[in-house]
Formats: C-alpha cells, sequence, structure tokens
C-alpha cells in the first residue's frame, strides 16, 4: 500500500530531539500526523494527540453537526492548527482552528485509551434525543432571502476544500447548495467543475502528497452529486495536481474542487 506520509519517521527521529526543546508559543502553526488519544471524561471523551513531547487537545467527541469531525482510533490522524493560548483542556495544548483528516491507512498502534480524570473536564450541554440537528445534505436553505440588489452577478467561482485523501464528506452539503442557489441566481448556462490533487508540508519537513486519482475522485463526485440534485446545466469536469510549493501555511487549501459557474 502506498504510502502517504513518505520519510515522516525518520524526519520525525531526525528532528525529534530539536523540536521537543522548543515550546509552542501561541499563534505557531503546527502540522504533523499522529496516533490520536482518547481520554474519558465526566461528561464527554476527548481527543488528543502528542507531538515532539507536548500533548494537543483536538476535539471532543460529537456526532455529524459539529465543526471539526473527530478523529478515529486504528488511524492516524493528520493534524493542521494553529496553537491557542486558552487554558488547556483535558491536558492538552489548545489549537484552534484545527483541521483534522484521518489517515486512510490502518495502524494498529492508535489505540490509546485513558480512563476519566477528575482534573479534566468538559462544558458539554448534550443536544435532545432524536436525529442530529447537523443539515441533511441539500436541504431547504433557512437563510434570510437575498434581495435582488444584492444577488450576484457574471461568472461564480465556489471552492470545496477536502480532508487529506478523501472525497465528498458531511462537511459539504452546505458548499453543494449554495452552487445549486448561485447557479439559480445568475441563470447559470454551463459550469466548469475541476478537482485539484493536494501536497502538504508538515512541520518536520516531510512532505504528504494526496493519492494519483484523488482529483479526478473529487470532481466527479462533485458533478454527480450537483447534477443529481437538479442542477440542468452542462458540466464540464477535469482536475490535476494542486500546488506543488506546499509551505505548511494552509495547504489544505490545495485540497479541493473549484465549480466555476457562467450565465
Amino acid at each position: 500500500m502506498r504510502s502517504y506520509y513518505r520519510g515522516w519517521m525518520l524526519g520525525a527521529l531526525a528532528l525529534g530531539p530539536a523540536l521537543a526543546a522548543a515550546a509552542p508559543k501561541p499563534g505557531e502553526r503546527l502540522s504533523f500526523v499522529a496516533c490520536p488519544i482518547v481520554r474519558d471524561t465526566r461528561s464527554v471523551p476527548c481527543w488528543l494527540s502528542e507531538y515532539a513531547g507536548e500533548t494537543y487537545y483536538l476535539t471532543i467527541q460529537s456526532d455529524v453537526s459539529a465543526a471539526v469531525q473527530p478523529p478515529m482510533l486504528g488511524h492516524r490522524v493528520l493534524v493542521e492548527g494553529v496553537v491557542s493560548d486558552a487554558p488547556r483542556i483535558c491536558g492538552g495544548v489548545v489549537l484552534a482552528p484545527v483541521r483534522l483528516s484521518v489517515m486512510p491507512e490502518r495502524d494498529g498502534n492508535c489505540n490509546t485509551l485513558l480512563p476519566a480524570d477528575d482534573r479534566y473536564t468538559i462544558d458539554f450541554n448534550p443536544r435532545p434525543p432524536g436525529p442530529s440537528a447537523g443539515r441533511l445534505a441539500f436541504a431547504p436553505d433557512r437563510a434570510a432571502p437575498v434581495s435582488p440588489s444584492q444577488r450576484p452577478e457574471g461568472p461564480q467561482t465556489i471552492e470545496l476544500y477536502f480532508d487529506f485523501d478523501k472525497g465528498v464528506s458531511f462537511r459539504h452539503p452546505a458548499d453543494l447548495v449554495a452552487i445549486l442557489e448561485r447557479a439559480r441566481q445568475i441563470a447559470a448556462t454551463r459550469g466548469v467543475v475541476t478537482g485539484m490533487r493536494g501536497a502538504h508540508r508538515l512541520s518536520d519537513g516531510a512532505l504528504l502528497e494526496e493519492s494519483d486519482s484523488i482529483g479526478q475522485r473529487r470532481a466527479e463526485e462533485v458533478a454527480r452529486l450537483l447534477t443529481g440534485a437538479g442542477l440542468e446545466i452542462p458540466l464540464s469536469v477535469g482536475w490535476k495536481d494542486g500546488e506543488r510549493e506546499a509551505d505548511g501555511v494552509d495547504d489544505w487549501r490545495s485540497r479541493r474542487v473549484t465549480v466555476v459557474l457562467e450565465p
């Protein structure tokens, strides 16, 4: 199976002591691949990870309506975040904002569960019984109506961003609905859907590259979903590699599909 983080272990061994010596500072960007850790609490489990001798708080266990989806045991996670000056949560330095991508390869070492510790509590208001409050794909938009003076004009570009080496997920329904609405507003006559294969530079200098066909899969999936949801215009579908000069600063933007609508 293809390795998505080639050179990661060698880089970690070579740079580990130097990285561990420097404590993270608020505002510092971090990007690393590591095993997630689950810590139980009296309210809801929290997810942590360790990197360069420090523990980082990632998120709580939640459902699909959450802005940050939790990782999963049995897989490493790509963590992309900014060190916050907020108090530690569950014993971990807070990363905010943070993006998490579950790596596709199985890793049997990623199975750590920590028991509840009275020092760590999570303020958590569980949702009421019943379906999640999260939006369903292509659910009606409850936003306030847009006045004629605010309606867009001319060609429109909308970008959808993806987890590492993944396709459409629960975070994308709002983006897909926005494309449908924008097409209606400008009376679109055709569209261009372009999928991008991304690259990502980790904090230790290692380069992660997505699988060769991921740009194509993303573009075709988005086009298929839009057509199935009633977008009745010709769609030109293409794909290409993303930016190759990955520098670890918002590299997640290279993992995208760009939709251009033309009136």
